[in-house]
């Protein structure tokens, strides 16, 4: 019985968005597909929305992030 605790915990285990090296936010299961948390503030223009996966998710930071870099300047 305790092995099945220990196999959704590990379902259920954030997942670590990085962009350059540098840990942004994080995506965890939810509803249909992933919610992202951003941790940084670069992210934080997506914090909370959902993507289908992990790697569109990765995408839409990695575009925040440019736009951000770009508003900047």
């Amino acid at each position: 019985m305790q092995e099945n605790s220990l196999d959704r915990a590990k379902a259920h285990k954030p997942i670590v968005i990085e962009v350059g090296g540098e840990p942004l936010g994080v995506v965890v299961p939810h509803e249909a597909g992933y919610r992202f948390l951003a941790v940084r503030l670069p992210a934080f223009a997506i914090d909370g929305q959902q993507f289908e996966t992990v790697e569109k998710a990765h995408f839409a930071v990695s575009q925040a992030v440019r736009k951000g870099s770009a508003d900047a300047a």
